[in-house]
């Protein structure tokens, strides 16, 4: 059976991030649970990134559907 990946919402995964953060920069875990949280921010960090990707992909498709110009990231 493969093993099942927890997906947040893009809000809920951004607040778990700063959770996170705010977790790491209080400097009271152990090496072991810094290097658990360090890993699921990073997972996080990926799934926020994808999605983020995804929904540029949405908008520049609606935009070129109704005949405007894609916007040109920074």
């Amino acid at each position: 059976m493969a093993k099942k990946e927890t997906n947040y919402p893009f809000e809920a995964s951004i607040a778990r991030l700063e959770t996170l953060v705010t977790q790491m920069e209080n400097g009271d875990l152990t090496l072991e649970a810094s290097l658990k949280t360090f890993e699921e921010g990073i997972k996080l960090t990926r799934e926020c990134q994808k999605a983020l990707r995804e929904a540029e992909q949405k908008v520049t498709l609606l935009m070129e559907k109704n005949g405007e110009q894609p916007f040109e990231p920074e």
